[in-house]
C-alpha cells in the first residue's frame, strides 16, 4: 500500500518546508532590490564597491565577506539588466516552489561554490549573481522539467534543454578572454542540480 498522507498532513510538511522571513517582500525580490541599490552606489562610491565588496583572490582572507557581497556588485548596466531579468523570472519561480529559506540556502551557497572555483582558475576579480543564478537555473530544471524557456525571446526549448545548451556553451567558451566567469556558471548550475535532486527526492509526500 503507498504511504500516502492526507491533504492536512501534506499542509504540514509543506508549513515546515516552507520557513516564512517575514519579509515585507520576497526573498528574490529583495535581492533584486539590492543589487539595484549597490549599482547606484557603485555610480557614487566606485572605490567603495569595488574594493571592499567585489571578490579579488588577493584580499579574500582580509575580506572574507566578499564571498557574499561580490553577488550583489555588478560591472556595468548591461551586466545588472540580464542577471535582475533572470532573477526576476527564475528567482521568484525558484522561490515560490521551494519557500523562501531554501530558495535563500541555494541561492548564496551556489553563489558560494560558484565563486570558489572561478577563483581556483583565475586570479581576476569577481562580481556579478550569475553563479548563483546558474544554480537557480539547474534546481528548477530538476524539480520543474515542465518549464520552457524561450532562447532569444523567441525558440521555445525545455528548461533542461536550455540547462545543457548554457552547460555546453560555457564548456566551450572557458579559456576566452571574454571576461565571463565560464567555471562560476558550471560550478554554480552542478550546485542546483544537487540541490534540486535532493529536494525532489525528499518531496514525496505534497506537490506544488
Amino acid at each position: 500500500m503507498a504511504d500516502w498522507k492526507t491533504f492536512g498532513e501534506r499542509d504540514d510538511y509543506r508549513q515546515r518546508d516552507r520557513i516564512p522571513l517575514d519579509l515585507p517582500i520576497s526573498v528574490s525580490g529583495a535581492i533584486l532590490a539590492i543589487c539595484i541599490a549597490v549599482y547606484f552606489l557603485s555610480l557614487v562610491m566606485p572605490a567603495l564597491v569595488y574594493n571592499y565588496l567585489s571578490l579579488s583572490p588577493h584580499y579574500l582572507m582580509q575580506r572574507p565577506w566578499t564571498l557574499v557581497t561580490h553577488m550583489f556588485v555588478h560591472a556595468n548596466f548591461d551586466h545588472l539588466f540580464w542577471n535582475m531579468l533572470f532573477l526576476f523570472f527564475f528567482g521568484m519561480e525558484l522561490e515560490r516552489r521551494v519557500g523562501e529559506a531554501k530558495f535563500l540556502e541555494i541561492y548564496v551557497f551556489s553563489g558560494i561554490v560558484a565563486a570558489l572555483a572561478q577563483l581556483m582558475i583565475s586570479p581576476a576579480n569577481l562580481v556579478g549573481a550569475s553563479g548563483a543564478l546558474y544554480g537557480v537555473l539547474g534546481c528548477l530544471a530538476i524539480i520543474a522539467p515542465e518549464i520552457r524557456v524561450l532562447l532569444f525571446f523567441v525558440i521555445p526549448v525545455s528548461i533542461r534543454a536550455a540547462v545543457v545548451l548554457f552547460a555546453l556553451v560555457d564548456f566551450l567558451t572557458m579559456g576566452s578572454a571574454d571576461n565571463i566567469a565560464h567555471m562560476a556558471h558550471i560550478a554554480g548550475l552542478l550546485v542546483g542540480l544537487a540541490a534540486g535532486y535532493f529536494i525532489k527526492k525528499g518531496s514525496r509526500y505534497y506537490y506544488v
